[in-house]
């Protein structure tokens, strides 16, 4: 679910940089890849970089990685306002609001609920069930605290672990340490992703329509081919 969320927020932000373009009465031939940046240029600063990330952590499934690397890639541009070290610092912190959030409301509600509307329509529209909920508790129960920040590199486990934690109570402190540095290191990779893109800038804007077209191209595959399995595996 997470992976079709992923494709078809890439697919969404192109097609719209493109409608925005394409309304301009005056030529260009400009590629799908700098409408997409220009877009990033014009939408993307700390506070909406904060405001992603934290609904990223939280329980609601959006990648992280359609928002720090294009964010790290636009900072690393010459008059650009933003600063790389600045959009992981912010990206942190809209991790670690976002992971608060899994927290309190786990200590809050308690297993029962929590497990109970994993299992629920909604819960399933949020990606989630109770098996993924099971598998981020035993690994937080099989590996202690330390799982909180291990945790935060791992795919599936990472926006989950912070339930498990307001679960069996962790201290605070500890939780928001943990929380930050693994945060922290997943956030540098991804902006590390983005520096290199950059580093890469004259080969990409050579190959730059080519690079756009095999990209929705590939999207468009991918959400067809995620759909209709979605619909077969419901029949």
């Amino acid at each position: 679910m997470k992976r079709i969320l992923t494709i078809v927020t890439l697919l969404f932000l192109g097609l719209s940089v493109y409608a925005e373009t394409n309304s301009d009465t005056v030529a260009t031939d400009k590629s799908i890849l700098s409408y997409v940046e220009d877009w990033y240029s014009a939408n993307m600063n700390y506070g909406t970089i904060t405001a992603l990330m934290t609904i990223e952590s939280s329980f609601i499934p959006f990648p992280s990685e359609v928002v720090i690397p294009p964010a790290a890639y636009v900072a690393c541009n010459v008059g650009n306002d933003m600063n790389i070290i600045l959009v992981v610092l912010f990206a942190t912190l809209g991790s670690m609001l976002g992971a608060m959030i899994n927290y309190l409301l786990s200590i809050w509600l308690g297993r029962p609920i929590i497990y109970k509307f994993a299992d629920s329509k909604w819960g399933h529209l949020l990606a989630l069930n109770g098996d993924k909920l099971k598998k981020a508790e035993d690994y937080f129960n099989e590996h202690g605290v330390i799982s909180t920040f291990i945790g935060r590199l791992i795919p599936v486990i990472r926006q989950l672990i912070s339930i498990p934690a307001g679960l069996a109570k962790m201290k605070l402190p500890v939780f928001l340490l943990f929380t930050f540095l693994g945060a922290g290191i997943w956030n540098v990779i991804l902006a590390a992703l983005g520096y290199v893109a950059h580093g890469q800038q004259d080969l990409i804007n050579q190959y730059s329509h080519e690079i756009g077209y095999a990209i929705v191209g590939g999207v468009l595959l991918v959400v067809l081919y995620y759909t209709v399995k979605y619909f077969l595996r419901r029949r």
